[in-house]
């Protein structure tokens, strides 16, 4: 469990950096961090200035901080996230997240490209996270807990916020964006599933399949943060079509749906 000592560290000196107060948190995923560029009076800190932080390796991640405004609203971004499958441990994935509350953050969007297991889907489409399933058998709870960050056994029950939500699939319909909902289900990677392991995944009563967001989701909601997640599904997962996987296809499918995804997310922060 992070020492407070380290968050007040990481945010005083980002603190030192800007003088906007962020309200609204993002953390993007592959190919996402266009999103970012948009952001306006913007304030870029590396991640290697920032005490306690870590540094993702993941290609299509640019490891910056980037504070501003967007929509009327000040946000905050990671302009690249980390990721269990690096060797980072679970607290250091998640140490934005509690840097992100002692900021001033309320909400967080949590975005990653992933792959769909719902044959109903397909890649290039936007999907609203409604729940997910941890199969990593990892928590990022684990450890003596710090009643000043949350409570000991925090309800999941509603992690993905329906009011949010409701919000995404308004501005969705405006938009002409027709959005999926389901189920978002966590594996370590770095190598994809196996055909059997996505079969096993799919009776289980998941929709997309991802290497990230679950860590994150979990002590946002720990923090009592609202959280939004939007899943950006690149490929279809290993076994559905008769084809390899890569990771350049992730990227480039992530870059084809850049601007409706910049859309809708400026959409949402303009309605929240």
């Amino acid at each position: 469990m992070h020492q407070l000592n380290q968050i007040s560290e990481a945010t005083n000196f980002i603190l030192s950096k800007t003088k906007q107060q962020p309200t609204v948190g993002m953390i993007l995923g592959s190919g996402l961090g266009g999103l970012a560029d948009e952001i306006e009076n913007a304030t870029v800190i590396p991640y290697s200035q920032i005490p306690h932080f870590a540094k993702s390796e993941a290609v299509g991640h640019a490891n910056e901080l980037v504070i501003g405004e967007m929509e009327g609203k000040v946000v905050v971004a990671m302009k690249g996230r980390f990721h269990y499958y690096e060797g980072y441990t679970l607290d250091e994935v998640t140490f934005p997240v509690r840097v992100m509350k002692a900021l001033g953050v309320e909400s967080v969007l949590i975005t990653n490209a992933c792959g769909a297991i719902n044959t109903s889907f397909k890649p290039g489409d936007l999907m609203l996270i409604t729940d997910h399933i941890n199969l990593v058998a990892n928590n990022p709870l684990i450890g003596p807990n710090n009643d000043a960050l949350g409570t000991r056994f925090p309800d999941l029950s509603q992690v993905y916020n329906k009011e949010l939500r409701q919000v995404a699939l308004k501005v969705g319909k405006e938009q002409g964006t027709d959005l999926q909902q389901g189920v978002y289900a966590w594996w370590t990677g770095p190598a994809y599933e196996t055909p059997a392991e996505i079969r096993m995944i799919r009776i289980l009563g998941a929709d997309t399949v991802g290497m990230s967001t679950v860590p994150e989701a979990i002590v946002a909601t720990h923090a009592k943060l609202r959280v939004l997640g939007i899943s950006c599904l690149t490929n279809m997962a290993c076994g559905i079509l008769d084809q390899p996987l890569n990771h350049d296809e992730v990227i480039e499918v992530a870059s084809q749906v850049r601007t409706k995804f910049i859309r809708l997310v400026k959409g949402i922060l303009k309605e929240m």
